[in-house]
């Protein structure tokens, strides 16, 4: 239905002209994920990880905000900033960990553990938020789970990200809802291993979304952020990377800006018959719809008040212990 209507729209000649001239039109902000395609990185105010993303929200001075991401991201610039549009170019850009950990099933799997403290990592709902004690991102998320130092923790959605951070804090008692995203769960251990057989030189960064057996073979395990940052300081001068690829179009910017050349390798997924280490959600958004979004002021993302109000306080817990943290860029 999404493809037909705008089969039928005339659209500018020069969109990403059309789009800038909307963002001041609109006094808009235009944020976007580095998952996103790399025309929308580039016409972006704002690029980054969730965790970047979420600081920028909390400073918006716009009257819209518009959101190339996946849901559960624009739902976090709505709770940030209430009385502000949100809008986002498909609303059908959702994510297989919100998905993954419905509110209701959640709610029964906390009552479950009474008197443990829940840290949610901020790929689920607003209304998974509302129900959590502090949000953590993949940038921060060590950190934040120490705040829960000798306490019973949830740790959701993700249980590969949850198992790292028990291995990072050295504990065994984390209490972990078994999701998983579609994505970074698609890297293949052993023909990762393979893959570094044919490249002895190379330096592999990882996501610590990815399985126990991808991350035990990394040499750098960081967010995007982290590896992004990783790959244009690094002495190495070709890289395997685990995460979306999205990722390489800001690698290279850097690299470019820095003057240096390196090899970028992504990881080998499960079947090399399909871009399975592409985001389907993220890459939904397109130039396309984003002009539509601007020009029409939706598809608007909202929240309920009550829930907004009881999510707001894990979020904005996590941003007030963030400031002037030091976070380690990875291992």
């Amino acid at each position: 239905m999404v493809a037909a209507h705008q089969a039928r729209e005339s659209f500018p000649s020069d969109l990403e002209d059309a789009i800038r001239g909307l963002k001041r039109e609109r006094n808009a902000v235009l944020l976007a994920h580095y998952y996103q395609e790399s025309e929308i990185q580039d016409l972006a105010d704002f690029v980054g990880d969730s965790l970047a993303l979420a600081q920028a929200a909390s400073r918006v001075d716009r009257d819209v905000i518009v959101f190339c991401g996946v849901h559960f991201m624009a739902e976090t610039a709505k709770i940030l900033n209430p009385t502000r549009t949100v809008v986002v170019p498909d609303l059908a850009a959702g994510c297989s960990l919100a998905d993954g950990c419905p509110p209701d099933q959640f709610a029964r799997f906390v009552a479950e553990h009474p008197g443990a403290k829940v840290l949610t990592y901020i790929n689920c709902s607003a209304e998974v938020k509302a129900l959590s004690d502090l949000i953590c991102t993949s940038s921060n998320a060590v950190a934040m789970a120490r705040q829960f130092e000798g306490q019973p923790l949830i740790l959701a959605p993700d249980r590969h990200l949850a198992r790292w951070i028990a291995q990072e804090l050295g504990r065994d008692d984390l209490i972990i809802w078994p999701g998983t995203c579609i994505v970074h769960e698609q890297f293949n251990a052993r023909e990762l291993a393979k893959l570094k057989v044919r490249h002895p030189e190379a330096e592999v960064l990882a996501h610590p979304e990815c399985q126990a057996a991808v991350l035990d073979q990394a040499d750098f395990i960081a967010s995007t952020t982290g590896i992004i940052a990783r790959a244009v300081a690094s002495p190495a001068e070709t890289l395997i990377i685990a995460t979306e690829d999205g990722v390489f179009h800001q690698i290279g910017k850097q690299l470019a800006a820095a003057g240096k050349q390196k090899t970028l390798i992504q990881a080998p997924g499960m079947d090399e018959s399909c871009a399975c280490n592409r985001c389907p959600f993220m890459r939904l958004n397109t130039l396309e719809k984003l002009y539509l979004s601007m020009r029409d002021l939706g598809p608007e993302v909202t929240v309920p008040e009550e829930t907004r109000k009881r999510a707001l306080v894990p979020i904005q817990r996590m941003l007030e212990l963030s400031q002037g943290m030091a976070l380690p860029p990875g291992r």
